[in-house]
């Protein structure tokens, strides 16, 4: 998962896809970091993203960083902890103006039973599981 998160934060900007009924939603994210040994990344309880993961948790992450890509399917499981809403918000500072541990609206998905897949057009593709 080491090379997981590093890649992620390597790109800056990944790509989350959500379902909503049949459509698929993807939008642009930034934040991703290990809490307790899992992959985590966080968003607003007030955003479709946040209803959409609930009705359905089965997430879809891609990123690009010039070279390779990855494509990351888990499912995005809350972690309700106030201490995991601190760890993330320390970790992107720039997000405290809008989100505050225990604000009701701050919210830490982890990504479990994940794949992880790396690609490019020079190197054979690398698979990651946990």
């Amino acid at each position: 998962m080491e090379k997981v998160l590093e890649f992620l934060k390597s790109a800056g900007t990944y790509y989350l896809a959500t379902v909503e009924g049949d459509k698929p939603h993807v939008r642009p994210f930034g934040t991703i970091e290990f809490i307790d040994g899992a992959l985590c990344f966080q968003t607003g309880k007030s955003k479709p993203t946040s209803r959409q993961i609930h009705d359905n948790p089965k997430v879809e992450i891609c990123a690009f960083d010039g070279d390779s890509w990855i494509r990351v399917q888990a499912l995005a499981i809350e972690d309700p902890r106030v201490e995991s809403q601190e760890k993330m918000l320390d970790a992107y500072p720039e997000l405290k103006g809008m989100y505050a541990p225990g604000d009701g609206n701050t919210e830490i998905f982890k990504l479990i039973q994940g794949v992880a897949t790396i690609s490019s057009f020079s190197a054979a593709p690398i698979t990651i599981k946990w």
